[in-house]
């Protein structure tokens, strides 16, 4: 094998993927390390697999809701079917090989292992020593952030990994983390029939959102039967053929199964970026515009700080494969980043909190409007839980955040996304036609409500 390419990508997660293949097909010599899967954690463990499970959890949410709309209704929820699909979609329990031959396909050049970089232009794998003559991509992502909490080490805790590749449902459930991972986790295993309880270390659920979500999402949680505990300080965490206990000083509280869903950690720490010159001690890698780290090496996806997001991994992809290849454009823009939490309601946000606005220094103006007295939340009834808030910067008369919480929140929060990210006037905004009756037509309430 030849040890030298024009261009060493590190993590072939989806952006890295998506980079590689798109350098290779421009006739660059790649090569790609992978310690684990081709794809990364999104078609694995991540974002398919968790909202096939989400999906099929909605559906039987919804079989629930036709009492009272259309008649009567049971269901009998079925965990292995969903556990089945999951492993189908991962290709055969967890197998890379389609991924790895469409990279291959391309004349990339697939390596297994662990790298790091020793020097400018130089990449060691499992002993060897290879060499870029034009580019180092790094995507080596993030892994599980497990707080030091006393006894969780010992016990069989699950991860988003366990949890996706579990084959049975638990009779009771207890989720570590009230962020996006557990709160989507939490609801779905819920509807499966499991008993569940939430504890989250922070004042209320969904941390960086508005905390209007937060509020909704524990309403819906308490009426759906899944108990929240928030400012909770767990003292240790014990397990016994009983299962687990959490103990939180005033009550512990007991389950068969337990996910640790408290963020990720940046896989920069053993990449060697001292080699380089690069500070590793934080908990991302500084980039500019066009995704440089420092001359010959590029970064993007999780470790850059912008978003532990898919689309952020891919959006980066594009702008590091033109820098690459000489052909500099746009730099990257966040302002207007997207985000969705996948619960139901669905939170959809765009942009700035409003805290984040006011925090700026912005002279902020709000709306906000409930979905339910909305037409098409009349017309849909059961399940028509959600808000729309929009942020105004009031100076400037445009839009710089918005969430879209409700049946069809992450879809709705495409048309503020772009009304945000093209800096569209909110005179004009107010001066569009909504289709009626769709819940997006609730945009215009929220912004007549703007003060």
């Amino acid at each position: 094998m030849d040890f030298a390419a024009d261009v060493i990508v590190i993590g072939m997660g989806p952006g890295g993927e998506d980079a590689a293949a798109k350098l290779a097909t421009a006739g660059l010599d790649v090569i790609a390390v992978e310690r684990s899967l081709v794809g990364g954690e999104c078609p694995y463990w991540g974002c398919i697999p968790s909202k096939m499970l989400i999906r099929s959890a909605a559906l039987l949410a919804e079989a629930r809701r036709i009492p009272g709309m259309a008649g009567a209704s049971s269901v009998e929820a079925d965990f292995g079917v969903v556990a089945t699909r999951i492993r189908e979609e991962a290709t055969d329990d967890w197998d890379d090989a389609v991924a790895a031959r469409r990279f291959t396909d391309t004349g990339g050049r697939l390596v297994r292992g662990d790298a790091r970089i020793t020097g400018p232009g130089r990449v060691e794998v499992e002993g060897q020593a290879y060499t870029a003559r034009r580019a180092i991509v790094l995507n080596t992502g993030t892994r599980p952030a497990v707080p030091p909490i006393p006894g969780l080490a010992e016990t069989p805790y699950w991860t988003n990994h366990e949890i996706l590749e579990a084959t049975e449902l638990p009779a009771s459930l207890a989720v570590i983390g009230g962020g996006a991972i557990g709160l989507e986790l939490a609801q779905a295993f819920s509807r499966f029939g499991s008993t569940v309880t939430v504890v989250e270390a922070g004042a209320r659920l969904l941390g960086p959102e508005e905390p209007e979500a937060a509020e909704l999402l524990s309403d819906v949680f308490e009426r759906e039967g899944i108990a929240v505990c928030v400012g909770a300080s767990i003292a240790s965490v014990g397990h016994d053929d009983s299962g687990f206990s959490i103990d939180l000083g005033a009550e512990t509280v007991g389950a068969e199964a337990l996910l640790v869903a408290t963020g990720r950690t940046p896989n920069i720490d053993t990449l060697g970026l001292d080699s380089i010159g690069v500070d590793a001690s934080g908990r991302s890698v500084s980039v500019d515009e066009h995704q440089r780290v420092t001359d010959g090496v590029w970064a993007i996806g999780d470790i850059t700080g912008k978003g532990a997001f898919t689309h952020v991994s891919m959006y980066q992809a594009a702008i590091a494969v033109a820098s690459i290849l000489g052909q500099e454009g746009p730099g990257g823009d966040y302002d207007a980043l997207p985000r969705v939490t996948f619960t139901d309601p669905e939170i959809g946000a765009a942009g700035l909190t409003e805290k984040q606005a006011r925090d700026a220094g912005l002279t902020v103006r709000t709306g906000h409007t409930d979905l339910a007295p909305s037409s098409r939340g009349y017309i849909h009834k059961a399940g028509n839980d959600g808000f729309i808030k929009v942020v105004e910067d009031a100076d400037r008369g445009v839009l710089v955040g918005a969430t879209s919480a409700g049946p069809t929140g992450g879809e709705v929060m495409g048309a503020l996304a772009v009304a945000i990210r093209g800096e569209v006037p909110v005179a004009t905004l107010r001066h569009t036609i909504w289709a009626y009756p769709t819940f997006h037509r609730a945009i215009e309430t929220a912004l007549a409500d703007l003060s």
